[in-house]
C-alpha cells in the first residue's frame, strides 16, 4: 500500500498545483473522483492489468470516462497511462483530497459519543476543536455505545479521550503499575 502512495504523490501533487493555478480545485477532484471509479471497475481493470498497449488502454479509459474529464484532465489521464499508473487513480484522488483539505485548512475530525449530540453541542464542540487546532473543523459524529458517556474524538494523529471508558481504562493502568 505504502509503494502505491508513493507512486501516486507526485501525480496527486502536480494534478493539485494545476488544479490550484486554474482555480478548479473542486472540479479536478470531481474529475479525480469519477476517474478513479472507472480505474476500479472490473472489466476497465482486467483491460488495464492485461497485455492491452498504452494506446488501446489510453483510448479505451478516455471513451469510458468521455465527457467527465475536460481536456487537461484527458491530459492528465494520458501521462498516467503512458506511464502504467491508471491503476492507481484510487490513492491519487486520496492525496488530492488530503491536499485541498490541507489547501483550504480543514481538518476532518471524528467523534465518538454514546447518545446522538444535540445541534447546540456539535456547534459548541465545532467552535472549540476549530480554536484548538486553528483550522476549519468537519465534524464526523457517530454513535458508539462503547463509549459509554463522554467523547472520543478523533483528529489525524490527535486523539481526545474523554469517555467514562477511557478514563476507567487509565485508573486501571495507573493502579497495576
Amino acid at each position: 500500500m505504502s509503494e502505491l502512495t508513493t507512486i501516486a504523490r507526485p501525480y496527486a501533487k502536480a494534478a493539485f498545483d494545476f488544479a490550484v493555478e486554474a482555480q478548479a480545485v473542486d472540479a479536478w477532484l470531481e474529475m479525480l473522483v469519477f476517474a478513479s471509479e472507472v480505474s476500479q471497475n472490473e472489466t476497465i481493470t482486467t483491460y488495464l492489468s492485461g497485455g492491452m498497449g498504452v494506446d488501446q488502454a489510453t483510448d479505451l479509459f478516455l471513451n469510458v470516462c468521455g465527457e467527465q474529464l475536460n481536456d487537461k484532465g484527458q491530459n492528465f489521464i494520458k501521462v498516467m497511462a503512458e506511464n502504467g499508473r491508471l491503476l492507481v487513480l484510487p490513492q491519487v484522488v486520496a492525496q488530492f483530497a488530503e491536499l485541498k483539505a490541507e489547501f483550504e485548512q480543514e481538518v476532518s475530525v471524528d467523534v465518538a459519543s454514546a447518545v446522538e449530540l444535540s445541534a447546540e453541542q456539535v456547534t459548541t464542540l465545532s467552535a472549540a476543536l476549530e480554536k484548538r487546532l486553528a483550522r476549519k473543523v468537519k465534524l464526523n459524529c457517530t454513535v458508539d455505545a462503547n463509549v459509554v458517556s463522554g467523547l472520543i474524538i478523533k483528529a489525524g494523529d490527535m486523539v481526545i479521550d474523554g469517555s467514562v471508558r477511557g478514563k476507567l481504562d487509565r485508573l486501571a493502568n495507573t493502579m497495576q503499575s
